[in-house]
């Protein structure tokens, strides 16, 4: 009995593939570091393909660059920073990445993953990258930011979420060579 409640609870907190978010495999990451995030499609509109995913990435997150995926083309939105910073390599950078668009073709029975790598910033916080799946036929708009991190899995439509912690820290990441901004 115990076993049938256990593996009751455990489909509850799954969600359906139907159901299925946009979601980073790894959705936690140490502030200060950089981080490879892959977005995850499971599926497309319905019965309809995937042809275009787009994320923006939110304000405080001033390093950002997309995965190429053969067959897809890349479209990177920049805006310019209230205050520009400096490199690692000591240049000035004056815009950041506001939102990529990759466009393709994904078919709906199908998932895939887009890659984007990200210098985080040294404190903890948690972020939300509004995405928008455009298919054939229809849209799903992944842009809804709970009132609190703890409410994501019971938001409709959530944007995908990345929760920074602590201090910098100590993930093999940070001892490989980073190309400069």
């Amino acid at each position: 009995m115990r076993l049938l409640r256990s593996l009751a609870a455990l489909l509850v907190a799954v969600p359906s593939l139907a159901g299925a978010h946009i979601v980073f495999a790894e959705p936690t990451a140490a502030a200060g570091s950089y981080y490879v995030g892959l977005l995850r499609v499971s599926h497309g509109c319905g019965d309809s393909p995937t042809v275009s995913v787009r994320v923006e990435i939110p304000s405080g997150i001033d390093v950002a660059r997309p995965q190429p995926k053969p067959g897809w083309t890349l479209a990177i939105e920049h805006v310019p920073l209230g205050t520009p910073i400096r490199s690692e390599s000591g240049g000035l950078i004056t815009q950041r990445v506001a939102a990529i668009t990759w466009t393709g073709t994904l078919p709906a029975d199908q998932f895939d993953q887009f890659g984007v790598m990200l210098k985080l910033p040294n404190a903890g916080q948690v972020y939300y990258f509004p995405t928008t799946q455009r298919c054939a036929i229809g849209v799903n708009a992944w842009v809804n930011t709970p009132p609190r991190p703890e409410a994501w899995h019971a938001t409709k439509m959530p944007a995908p979420m990345l929760t920074v912690t602590g201090g910098k820290g100590m993930d093999a990441m940070e001892h490989m060579d980073m190309p400069h901004h």
